[in-house]
Formats: C-alpha cells, sequence, structure tokens
C-alpha cells in the first residue's frame, strides 16, 4: 500500500482526535489512551471490479456500523480512493489478534466475503500492523 495512503489514513485518526465539544462518547472520537498495549490494528484494500463501484460501495457500507458494535472493536473507519471510485481501505484496531480473528468470522463479514468475488478484483489485501509509540505505558 502507498505510503501517502497510509499517511492519509493516519492524518484522518489525528484529526478525530483533536478536542471538540461534548464527550468522547457523544463524538465517536477515538481516545488513544484507551487502546491498550498489544492491540491488533489492520489496513486492508478491496477494489471494485469494472462496473461494479456502486455495487461494492453498497454491500460494503453496512460494516462500518456493524463492526464498530462489535465488542472488541477500538477504530473501525472505511475510506474509498477520491481519485480511484471503487478502492476502498479500511483501518481496522482490535483488542487482541484473537478479536480480529472472531471479527472475520461474523455472519456479516463472512456474508461480505461471499460477495467479493462477483465484486472486487482480487479479494482483500491486508496488512497486519503494531501500533507504535501512541499508547502510554505501553510494555516492550
Amino acid at each position: 500500500m502507498p505510503r501517502i495512503l497510509l499517511r492519509a489514513v493516519i492524518a484522518l485518526l489525528i484529526a478525530a482526535a483533536a478536542p471538540a465539544e461534548g464527550s468522547a462518547e457523544e463524538r465517536g472520537v477515538v481516545r488513544y489512551g484507551a487502546i491498550p498495549a498489544g492491540a491488533y490494528a489492520v489496513v486492508a484494500e478491496v477494489r471494485a471490479k469494472l462496473g461494479q463501484e456502486a455495487a461494492l460501495r453498497e454491500a460494503t457500507l453496512p460494516l462500518v456500523a456493524k463492526v464498530r458494535g462489535e465488542p472488541n472493536n477500538l477504530v473501525y473507519f472505511l475510506h474509498e480512493d477520491r481519485a480511484t471510485p471503487g478502492r476502498f481501505v479500511f483501518y481496522e484496531v482490535f483488542a487482541s489478534k484473537a478479536d480480529f480473528e472472531a471479527h472475520n468470522a461474523t455472519p456479516h463479514v463472512q456474508a461480505w466475503f461471499r460477495r467479493l468475488p462477483e465484486l472486487a478484483e482480487g479479494g482483500v489485501k491486508v496488512i497486519q500492523m503494531e501500533i507504535l509509540g501512541s499508547l502510554p505505558a505501553q510494555a516492550r
């Protein structure tokens, strides 16, 4: 995945954590101190087949609310490349690798995976990430 895309995802997360009126819960803001050491981060990309951009978007958007409702999902962002409609990038953080694996086994994610052969080129490309440098009291 290009560094510029990864930098854009990081910039979005920093902007989401900017101070604003109301509690963090009311704003749905990521609070870095609440992310535990050892949290499991993933950047994933999926590209629509030509002519399937809208269908892939429609199939993917409902995942946002469902995944954010999962008990051990800490962060979940879905992005679409402005320059390449139909190119979607996910940034996800789960409490642990086991929680990420449980997420992938949920009925809503499994149903989405089953739709990918008709909608996407080459499936999902996943980069498994370790969060560095931003978590307090991170044990190393």
